[in-house]
């Protein structure tokens, strides 16, 4: 039983990782028919489209279109209201994330882990150290392009606090996000 279980969570990171190759293809797509700049104006505003693309920078699934938009709204406002719109949006994505796919996440991971592993890393977690490391790690997680849903996962397992984990998604998205817009800019 325990072999399914494992082949299972595997079959479900590489379907994962399939989805996300998948998004990026499809934000280059969009990118290059224009469907991204017409949903921009389709939100009337560039807070709106901030946000709702801030929401969708948190997801590995959405990450690149989230990103193609975020770059398109930098010609048309202030980097740092992008940024800041954005960030509000993408702390909002992560709280769902956190609350919601958090466990299927973890889950999968540990499954595809031995049970001496999985014991092993848990229990790492009720050290004194680990309590703080883990939220550190994943603030460095959810600031880098890697999947926020990572970050969140070493949040979940370290037992961080809502109000611990707000500050540091809007802080770390802020920065990523000005970076996009910045990068944008730049080009």
């Amino acid at each position: 039983m325990k072999i399914l279980r494992k082949e299972k969570a595997q079959q479900e990171l590489a379907k994962d990782i399939f989805f996300m190759f998948v998004g990026a293809m499809i934000a280059l797509l969009f990118s290059w028919m224009g469907v991204i700049d017409g949903l921009i104006k389709l939100f009337g505003g560039t807070v709106i489209a901030s946000f709702v693309s801030g929401v969708f920078f948190t997801s590995a699934f959405t990450i690149a279109p989230a990103s193609v938009a975020l770059s398109r709204i930098a010609f048309l406002a202030d980097p740092w209201t992008i940024a800041l719109w954005g960030a509000l949006g993408a702390m909002c994505g992560d709280l769902i994330l956190f609350y919601f796919i958090r466990d299927r996440f973890v889950d999968d991971l540990a499954a595809s882990v031995k049970p001496s592993v999985k014991k092993h890393i848990l229990s790492s977690f009720h050290l004194g150290f680990m309590k703080w490391l883990a939220p550190l790690a994943g603030a460095v997680i959810i600031f880098s392009p890697l999947p926020d849903e990572m970050g969140l996962a070493l949040m979940g397992l370290s037992k961080t606090r809502v109000a611990v984990l707000m500050p540091i998604s809007f802080t770390m998205n802020l920065f990523a996000i000005y970076g996009i817009v910045w990068l944008a800019h730049t080009i």
